[in-house]
Parts: C-alpha cells; structure tokens; sequence
C-alpha cells in the first residue's frame, strides 16, 4: 500500500476500501509498503511495516 500522509503522532496514514484507515507506525508519505494487520477496530486498523519497496 501507498502512505498518503503523516498523522498527528507521525504515524503513516492510508485510506483503503470505503474510507477504512490503516495507521502504519515507521512509514512516510508517499512510500510503498506492505503491511500485517495487527489490531482492527470498527473504522481503523494498526499495521506494521513487513516490507519496503526500493
């Protein structure tokens, strides 16, 4: 996935299907990466960084 955006905390920010955020600790705007799946909640999700694009 592509992180749209810092939030206020300086976690990566990306909108996927519907509107559902993923917080993605570790990530920048704009950078390609693929993620797990750690914690869901009703409108938002925490993932970690399992790899980065080059």
């Amino acid at each position: 996935m592509t992180i749209d955006t810092l939030g206020d905390q300086g976690d990566g920010i990306t909108r996927i299907e519907r509107g559902y955020v993923v917080i993605v600790p570790d990530a920048e705007p704009d950078e390609e990466v693929t993620v797990e799946i750690d914690t869901v909640q009703s409108n938002v999700a925490f993932a970690s960084v399992v790899e980065r694009s080059k």
